[in-house]
């Protein structure tokens, strides 16, 4: 055999093992064999289709729960203080605050807050379990000082978690409708906190809150109330008919019912918060009866 025709030979004979050889690793991803199962990693065939639906498999896998979530501790029920009542005999308060709902965008002053105080809804949580973003609780709060303090301190970046606050709506002592945050944000009104047993966590390192799921509003405090005594002089009636209206229109919007508006002080674990103090709820029960939102 000449030189040529022997080189010729080895040449096919090498291809032919390689080609065995490949033969043999096919077989052995689909139907699983020594050296690792098709349980184990992804089969030929299912590389082939994550190519062909560009990397939609990808996506499904990051969304599969990797680990459980933990659970909040046994949850203190929410109690509300708001009764089921129908319209009232008051016209003119159900007509006042109909209209005043009708025109909530126009009476409506919006600010733009740093975004180191705000963040977006997730859709999972820290271990990869899909969650639900939409608003299904309130929560009510006071600002302690002014609004303009609390606006200010919106406004002015926090670049640590723990320093970091915002509410979706502030009601002013004359009835001011402030909305710093859209409600498709999530603001941070609620460190760790839980309500009838849910939480989100978003960030294994502090525990888990209800901001992903909650719509904040606070309440501009009287005067007397820029103290940490356990109650002050209340709350002005046009700031109770504005927060009636806000919380109205949440209501009606993300179909949230009278029992899931609740206080900062049921919602917060650790028991620091005590707001809002001395809030008057039959003065909010009134209102959203004569708007028909507690029948």
């Amino acid at each position: 055999m000449n030189p040529q025709s022997r080189s010729l030979l080895l040449a096919v004979s090498a291809a032919a093992l390689v080609c065995l050889g490949a033969l043999g690793w096919l077989a052995r991803e689909l139907v699983g064999g020594p050296g690792g199962s098709a349980d184990a990693r992804p089969s030929l065939m299912e590389m082939l289709e994550d190519v062909g639906r560009g990397g939609e498999v990808d996506r499904e896998r990051q969304a599969t729960p990797r680990r459980p979530a933990p659970r909040p501790p046994d949850p203190l029920q929410w109690s509300t203080p708001l009764a089921r009542s129908c319209p009232s005999g008051d016209a003119e308060l159900s007509q006042r605050l109909s209209a005043a709902l009708a025109d909530l965008p126009s009476l409506t002053e919006r600010v733009r807050i740093d975004p180191t105080n705000y963040g977006e809804r997730f859709r999972q949580d820290a271990f990869g379990n899909p969650v639900d973003p939409t608003p299904r609780v309130v929560v009510l709060h006071e600002t302690v000082y002014s609004l303009d303090s609390a606006i200010n301190t919106f406004r002015t970046p926090h670049p640590r978690d723990e320093d970091q606050v915002s509410y979706h709506t502030l009601v002013g002592r004359s009835g001011q409708i402030i909305e710093t945050l859209d409600p498709a944000r999530r603001a941070f009104g609620a460190g760790n906190s839980a309500f009838n047993g849910q939480w989100v966590v978003t960030n294994p390192s502090v525990g888990g809150s209800i901001n992903n799921f909650a719509l904040h509003l606070s309440l501009e405090s009287p005067s007397d109330g820029e103290n940490p005594d356990s109650a002050h002089s209340g709350y002005t009636s046009d700031q109770y008919d504005s927060t009636a209206i806000v919380l109205a229109d949440w209501m009606r919007r993300f179909n949230i019912p009278a029992q899931s508006i609740t206080t900062h002080r049921h919602v917060d674990l650790g028991g620091e918060r005590a707001d809002p103090r001395s809030f008057n709820w039959a003065e909010l029960e009134r209102r959203l009866a004569a708007l028909g939102l507690l029948c």
